[in-house]
């Protein structure tokens, strides 16, 4: 078989970054049939010890402190972006000039203004684009689409959308630069609720109106050193700083084709640790699930249930990509063996010259739904979602 070399090359070598390498490194002992042979070439971070992680343990030909040598690489053909979010724009903008095919963890932007900038120059450098929602890979949920397009639980009706996480719920937690909108962007609107929509605009479709609104609950954080991350903690009297982005969000929707939606996002919540979850409600039945229970989706048909409740369908190798980790059923993968379905598909659509769904115009198509919510905020009225996508 003839597999086309595809130098890699990461940069922001924190955990995301890790994930991907390890992706693209495991990739090929799960997916005999791909068309594509990963390379790893160089990564680029600021931390010398990151750097030499990347070589000695996960075996990068090179790694860099400046990312821009990277992109300039005649080696490399894509680019993982992983860096902290307001970095993003100038870093595709920068592969994508140089010809490299481009991944960009969500968000592509830490605004919606950042994001078409990031899709546009990718659209016009020709070159393929994917962005990180890779929830859209889970196996159960590549299933659950299929069970929606094929009809089974009848016209959808409605559809509850959420991702709750604590790692913002702890106020002692430092003010690093996710709380802040020069570091992050927005806050949950930007980060975890692009993850939430983004599944709804997967199994159901477009979104055409919102009324929306958001709150910060913790206000001020202390201070970080300057080594902290937002997982270390301050303590009762350090100085503090102001939180400049939003903790929570909610909006009620309309869908295009007819459908209502609810959607929240919170990182201040306490008790779920990541539950992105959704129900979706039909005139035949429902379904729903939580990636807390990533290898469980509940069912309900009514055809098929002399009784009512759910039932639990486990995921296993009759489910796209399971079988690639593990045989049979009710033996779980995890989060990497995800990230690692996302960077195989990835690839494969760069071998192939194909353009890759989602890509930066799926990212666009969120951040047209987040504009809409941000300025029902400010409105306190219904706002319809007008595409941000500049030709």
């Amino acid at each position: 078989m003839t597999r086309v070399r595809l130098g890699i090359g990461v940069i922001g070598f924190g955990w995301m970054g890790q994930a991907h390498s390890r992706g693209c490194r495991r990739a090929p002992s799960y997916f005999l049939g791909r068309g594509y042979e990963p390379d790893l070439v160089m990564a680029a971070d600021t931390v010398e010890e990151r750097r030499r992680d990347a070589v000695e343990s996960f075996g990068f030909l090179g790694a860099t402190a400046d990312w821009h040598e990277l992109v300039a690489s005649p080696e490399i053909d894509v680019v993982f972006i992983t860096s902290p979010n307001m970095l993003h724009v100038e870093m595709v903008e920068a592969a994508a000039a140089n010809g490299k095919h481009v991944f960009c963890e969500k968000p592509v932007g830490g605004t919606p203004a950042q994001t078409v900038i990031a899709e546009r120059a990718a659209r016009r450098a020709g070159v393929i684009s994917a962005v990180g929602y890779n929830y859209r890979w889970v196996p159960l949920v590549q299933y659950a689409k299929q069970m929606i397009d094929e009809g089974l639980i009848g016209t959808v009706t409605n559809y509850y959308g959420r991702f709750f996480s604590m790692y913002g719920s702890d106020p002692m937690g430092l003010l690093s630069w996710r709380f802040l909108i020069d570091g992050a962007g927005h806050g949950v609107s930007t980060d975890i609720l692009s993850h939430s929509v983004d599944l709804a605009h997967f199994l159901i479709g477009d979104i055409s109106r919102v009324v929306g609104t958001g709150e910060t609950f913790i206000r001020r954080r202390p201070l970080p050193t300057e080594s902290g991350t937002h997982y270390d903690r301050g303590k009762p009297g350090d100085p503090t700083g102001e939180v400049t982005n939003e903790d929570y969000i909610a909006m009620l929707c309309t869908f295009a084709n007819g459908a209502r939606g609810t959607f929240e996002a919170c990182r201040s919540m306490m008790g779920p640790e990541s539950q992105n979850s959704f129900e979706v409600y039909g005139t035949k039945g429902s379904i729903a699930w939580n990636f807390e229970k990533m290898n469980e989706l509940r069912v309900y048909i009514a055809a098929e249930h002399k009784h009512t409740g759910f039932t639990t369908v486990f995921g296993g190798d009759r489910f796209p990509h399971h079988g690639n980790f593990v045989p049979g059923s009710a033996n779980g993968i995890g989060f990497e063996d995800l990230v690692c379905i996302e960077d195989h598909e990835f690839l494969e659509s760069v071998a192939a010259g194909r353009e890759h769904t989602p890509g930066f115009s799926d990212a666009v198509r969120y951040v047209s739904v987040q504009d809409a919510v941000l300025r029902s905020w400010e409105s306190g009225r219904w706002e319809d979602v007008r595409s941000l996508r500049e030709d």
